[in-house]
């Protein structure tokens, strides 16, 4: 009797909030209506889930469904093994509706660990009261925030000590974080060193004091607080900045940064949200079921009509591509790179952080050294020589 009643519900943790959870709600209100299971919404903190349901998965304490996990959370929560693998509810023609990024970010060791729902990178966003047309050229862009850097006004600011928004111009120079070895990324081989990683931290030193450009003491609140305030011309920022820039009544638009001095394409880190399955749900063809509902082309689309998310179905993407922060954001999206989604990516981050910080302190700083050294302490942190 237990066993009947535990297959007749179907339980799914959640991070959202506001309208986004309205929209789940619904979702699952309309998937009850047509199924016959019954679907409990139970909001939990975004802090929370991650642990909470590695400890509670094996205890049978957890949801069947989480609504949604970042994609870096991926590899530690398969390794833990708790995610049902998700390719064999995913027929061939739906993963190839699909952005490959979002893909590729969900999977780890060759498969598909939860079914891609929306994706964000960060792109240039530029005040068109400034700046007519997307800058095509290096030189375009830097003629335009030159320009504009003058009295109460700048042409450029973003958060320039964070790697998170540095990753592209690390990529136009030829470095990544790990390389890949049989469609699996290689913690062993750490790729952010070298002549490209120091072309790369050259080029960020660059913009505050050979270009003048990024002031000391600017970081994501400055550039953010300056682009809503009118004052600046173009940043580096993502999708979660949007409401507030429309709120401010700023006329933007959103255009893939420009290839760097010397540099090819700038690729940013995409982040993938997804649907994750419990290993050990007792209801896993309903909660499968409930999964492919969730990321079908029409809720993505409402989705992103509930909370801005872009959608990583193509076939949304065609439908909305009058949205210009959808069209916008879309093909920086596509052209990026998954942030790696394996455990040791937790030791890169602050020795990372901290060489781009020393990097920008002051003009006759050695790069060079800067990047040796934290290439050692990363791979010290990984335990790989």
């Amino acid at each position: 009797m237990g066993l009947a009643m535990a297959q007749g519900k179907l339980t799914v943790w959640t991070h959202y909030g506001g309208p986004e959870l309205e929209w789940l709600k619904k979702t699952a209100a309309s998937f009850e209506k047509s199924s016959g299971t019954k679907v409990e919404v139970v909001e939990v903190p975004f802090g929370d889930i991650q642990n909470k349901f590695i400890l509670g998965a094996p205890q049978g304490q957890a949801a069947d469904l989480i609504v949604s996990i970042p994609h870096d959370w991926v590899g530690a929560m398969a390794a833990a093994g708790v995610l049902e693998p998700m390719g064999k509810y995913a027929t061939a023609s739906y993963v190839q509706g699909l952005n490959d990024v979002a893909v590729e970010a969900l999977t780890y060791r060759n498969q598909l660990f939860a079914l891609p729902m929306f994706a964000e990178s960060v792109a240039l966003i530029y005040n068109k009261k400034f700046v007519k047309s997307a800058p095509k050229t290096w030189d375009e862009f830097l003629k335009i925030a030159q320009e504009n850097t003058k009295g109460n006004t700048f042409g450029f600011l973003y958060n320039i000590g964070d790697p998170y928004f540095n990753y592209g111009f690390f990529t136009a120079y030829g470095a990544s974080v790990f390389a890949k070895s049989g469609g699996s990324l290689n913690a062993g081989d750490l790729r952010l060193g070298g002549e490209a990683g120091q072309k790369a931290l050259n080029f960020i030193k660059d913009l505050r004091y050979r270009y003048k450009l990024v002031p000391e003491g600017v970081d994501y609140g400055v550039a953010d607080g300056a682009f809503k305030d009118g004052s600046l011309a173009m940043i580096i920022n993502g999708p979660w900045a949007i409401g507030d820039y429309k709120k401010a009544r700023i006329d933007f638009g959103i255009a893939p940064f420009p290839a760097p001095p010397g540099g090819s394409a700038w690729k940013p880190f995409v982040g993938v949200q997804g649907v994750a399955m419990n290993a050990y749900s007792r209801n896993k063809t309903a909660a499968a079921n409930f999964a492919k509902l969730l990321v079908s082309e029409n809720s993505q689309i409402a989705l992103n009509q509930a909370g801005g998310r872009i959608p990583v179905s193509k076939a949304a993407v065609a439908k909305l591509k009058n949205d210009p922060v959808v069209a916008g954001f879309s093909p920086v999206i596509a052209s990026g790179t998954p942030m790696p989604n394996i455990p040791e990516m937790g030791k890169v981050w602050g020795p990372w952080g901290n060489a781009i910080s020393q990097a920008i302190q002051k003009p006759d700083t050695n790069v060079a050294k800067i990047i040796e050294d934290m290439v050692a302490e990363i791979r010290k942190g990984i335990g790989s020589r």
